[in-house]
């Protein structure tokens, strides 16, 4: 597939501050790639120095094989879509996404279809003659992206564009985004701090931590097989073990686990995964089930129930180990499964193809 963008040993300091540590990236045309992470974590920096708006202090940036990293904003052929919106108040809509096409000295006719095409693909035809400020929040970020895709720039940057929405507009908008994306091709990279929405609008995930990428892959590569603690932990619930490798096999090896309880995991041959007791299991919660007294599982442990909290779908189960090893499951609400109340002992089991090894220790069992 061919590559839009292409990013070598790009870095950017402040100072004694390093904003971006030597970050190496390929984005294939047409993909819509997040970057996720924390506040500080290096995303909004990158993108910025994608858009010019930033100049990295090292490394190159090509945009269809162009050297532009130094080019100015107005010559990477870019589009921009930012949280404020950045409307023109003075403006009508039809105007508004007008402008950049205006700007590019295209012909009135063409520029009329482009805008009533674009307002048709937003589900907003009947806005052209308002004015943003008739408008809601998420009328006019759909606008936002209008004028930012109306003019097809080669690749379009999206900084939190939905963070200043309530959720049920920001999950309507998400889908929007997508489909627009789907009926464009455009190639997006998208910022957010949002698990849900990187999971749920990605076709890869690039996971930023600490001013680098910590795990870059499609959301199900991030979720199922996290190559870090912070990558597991980051991405949905987890249940985190400490653990020390008992035995090896061909397809499975068997680590001690809290309370000297066995665990069977997939054998892996990651060099940072051997020889060391700095090791950790992973568990999502909804992998772990409650087990009848007669019923077994590849790995399975004792569980005494502090809480439980019914969560529309799912009821979440809180509890800890013989050793004070916090555990948290769910289970279906709507199915007739086995429940548990505060105070319970019960035997919990999983899968030991659902179990995940990882190098090191998480916070708590340092």
């Amino acid at each position: 597939m061919k590559s839009k963008l292409s990013i070598k040993n790009v870095w950017k300091s402040y100072g004694s501050v390093m904003a971006l540590k030597e970050t190496s990236l390929e984005v294939p045309e047409g993909e819509f790639l997040t970057l996720l992470g924390p506040s500080g974590s290096g995303k909004t920096t990158l993108l910025m120095t994608l858009a010019g708006l930033v100049l990295p202090d090292g490394g190159e940036i090509r945009i269809d094989g162009v050297l532009s990293t130094f080019a100015p904003s107005h010559q990477r052929d870019i589009g921009m879509v930012f949280q404020n919106y950045a409307l023109f108040p003075h403006l009508t809509i039809y105007e508004n996404i007008a402008f950049p096409l205006r700007m590019r000295r295209m012909p009135a006719a063409e520029i009329d279809r482009k805008v009533k095409r674009i307002l048709e693909i937003v589900r907003l035809p009947h806005v052209a003659e308002r004015f943003p400020s008739e408008l809601s929040g998420g009328q006019q970020q759909r606008i936002a992206l209008a004028r930012c895709t109306v003019y097809q720039p080669s690749i379009v940057l999206m900084d939190e564009p939905l963070g200043a929405l309530d959720k049920k507009l920001r999950d309507q908008m998400q889908i929007e985004i997508k489909m627009l994306h789907e009926e464009l091709k455009t190639t997006i990279l998208y910022v957010t701090h949002d698990q849900e929405e990187a999971m749920s609008m990605s076709d890869r995930i690039c996971l930023m931590n600490d001013g680098q990428i910590e795990q870059i892959g499609t959301p199900n590569d991030l979720y199922f097989e996290p190559k870090s603690i912070f990558t597991a932990l980051f991405l949905g619930g987890a249940n985190m073990f400490p653990v020390r490798i008992k035995d090896q096999d061909t397809d499975f090896d068997t680590y001690e686990g809290p309370g000297g309880g066995m665990i069977r995991a997939p054998r892996t041959n990651d060099p940072r995964r051997s020889g060391t007791d700095e090791l950790s299991i992973m568990v999502r919660p909804e992998h772990i089930t409650l087990l009848r007294s007669d019923e077994h599982a590849e790995n399975a442990a004792e569980v005494r129930v502090r809480n439980s909290v019914m969560v529309g779908p799912v009821t979440k189960y809180f509890g800890e180990l013989a050793d004070g090893t916090d555990v948290t499951f769910t289970q279906l609400t709507t199915a007739p499964t086995r429940s548990a109340i505060s105070g319970d002992t019960i035997r919990i089991g999983w899968p030991a193809a659902r179990t995940v090894v990882l190098p090191g220790r998480s916070v708590g069992h340092e």
